[in-house]
């Protein structure tokens, strides 16, 4: 819980630009949290993004993942009725109950999830060499870097509890666990089947999900394409 000393002092917030995120004027690190705070907007936008770009199934089923955990903390939250803490220190709070923290839920869903894509899908057929083995291992404490992050960021806004931000990644980091293993175990063998529908074909949806690893087949397709423009400009 938030100390009464904290709730006690009057606070004069700022809210950044086009958002509801407010952090203490003239503190610097919140500000810089309230940043911080912004990444799973960030992480939706990029995920709409790869849909319409790749229409790939696997990104639409980590994609619905992502919904259906929102969908479950909305139902978590208006079933404990827990409220923030500092009740009313911020005006522009979209629901007055805290417990589990959306946020936290949803950056761990999305950070498990990616441990798990990148340490066992990936990992089926890769020859795991040491630079990938590396970049790997960085980006995965990089990402464990951005989840705690984010969990402190709400705790020091006064946005959350702690206890409303630890039960928020328990329930993310269980959500994205059956998820995953749900999409390998169950969606993924019925992919091929998706990709086929008369549907699918009209909006170019595809499967990836039999090549190991897709960064370097989209590379080696597209060097060979652009390769055989390139000598049938030049009439090669």
């Amino acid at each position: 819980m938030a100390s009464e000393e904290q709730c006690s002092v009057p606070l004069r917030w700022r809210s950044i630009s086009l958002t509801h995120i407010e952090f203490p004027a003239g503190d610097l690190t919140g500000q810089v949290l309230a940043y911080t705070s912004l990444l799973p907007i960030a992480i939706l936008v990029g995920f709409v993004t790869l849909i319409v770009f790749k229409r790939e199934l696997h990104t639409i089923s980590s994609f619905g993942g992502l919904v259906l955990n929102e969908g479950v903390n909305w139902l978590l939250k208006h079933i404990l009725r827990e409220p923030r803490p500092c009740e009313g220190a911020h005006t522009t709070l979209t629901t007055e109950y805290g417990m589990p923290s959306s946020h936290s839920q949803f950056i761990w869903f999305f950070v498990v999830y990616f441990f798990l894509f990148l340490y066992l899908r990936m990992h089926q057929t890769n020859n795991a060499r040491c630079v990938e083995l590396l970049w790997r291992h960085i980006l995965s404490i990089t990402l464990l870097g951005v989840a705690l992050s984010v969990s402190y960021s709400r705790v020091y806004l006064l946005y959350h509890t702690w206890s409303q931000v630890f039960y928020g990644g328990v329930a993310g980091s269980t959500i994205g666990v059956v998820w995953f293993f749900f999409t390998q175990e169950v969606l993924t063998p019925l992919f091929p089947k998706i990709a086929a529908w008369p549907i699918s074909e009209f909006f170019l949806v595809r499967d990836t999900s039999l090549i190991p690893n897709i960064l370097w087949f989209e590379y080696t397709v597209t060097r060979s394409e652009a390769s055989g423009c390139v000598g049938l400009c030049l009439g090669v």
